[in-house]
């Protein structure tokens, strides 16, 4: 009897396993097909953050890179708004930050994306902040739904204790309709988020985690 009951357990278990492993191989099904923007934030003759000579356009565009590839393998279709060092502007534009992003924002639009990330890092004058945050406009419904799941990523993978936040200032994200949202995948301000931000396995952990979110977001839409 006990011989049985020991079977049915064994049973169970490979039973539960294996249907954990088909759900977890079907979800990355979702991303099949799907047309995603990412937009390395910065470049050119606008560097971002600064440290000594780190510059976060060079960081975000490395992560932009690696989220590509992992999404290629997934069968999504992926554009960056940028390739390299350099910024969207146009030729003698008064205003050349405000020409780089208004581009960035119509080449997103008109694309007709099913998602768009933006990356970037943070930096502040205290280097004790730390940790990765979403942040999300309301123009567009399901913003705040991406926004609350890729926190919970960056909580779960990257253990990120900060909170996903609504911002309607900042000037290229309240200028997109389609779905998406803003990354700040760390501080550049402190010591140990820059040491990892510098360091390529942690660079894809942080790749990984945003296609994480994705899916789990794609996972839930109807």
């Amino acid at each position: 009897m006990t011989k049985y009951k020991y079977g049915i357990l064994v049973l169970f278990l490979l039973c539960l396993c294996s249907y954990s492993f088909v759900s977890a191989k079907e979800n990355t099904k979702v991303l099949k097909n799907k047309i995603i923007y990412i937009d390395p934030g910065h470049g050119g003759a606008d560097p971002g953050a600064l440290y000594k000579k780190i510059e976060e356009q060079e960081i975000n565009l490395k992560i932009a890179q690696k989220l590509k590839q992992k999404l290629e393998t997934m069968g999504s279709t992926v554009y960056l708004t940028r390739y390299g060092d350099y910024d969207l502007s146009v030729p003698y534009a008064i205003n050349r930050k405000r020409s780089d992003l208004s581009r960035r924002a119509n080449i997103i639009n008109r694309s007709l994306c099913h998602m768009y990330v933006s990356i970037h890092l943070n930096a502040e004058t205290s280097s004790s902040w730390h940790g990765a945050e979403a942040y999300y406009d309301d123009i567009n419904p399901e913003n705040k739904k991406i926004a609350q799941i890729m926190q919970e990523e960056f909580k779960k993978s990257l253990s990120s204790n900060r909170t996903y936040k609504e911002t309607s200032t900042m000037y290229l994200h309240k200028r997109i309709t389609r779905p998406g949202l803003l990354v700040e995948v760390g501080f550049l301000s402190n010591p140990n988020d820059r040491y990892l931000l510098m360091q390529d396995t942690y660079q894809d952990k942080v790749a990984t985690t945003i296609m994480d979110g994705m899916i789990r977001y794609f996972s839930k839409k109807p």
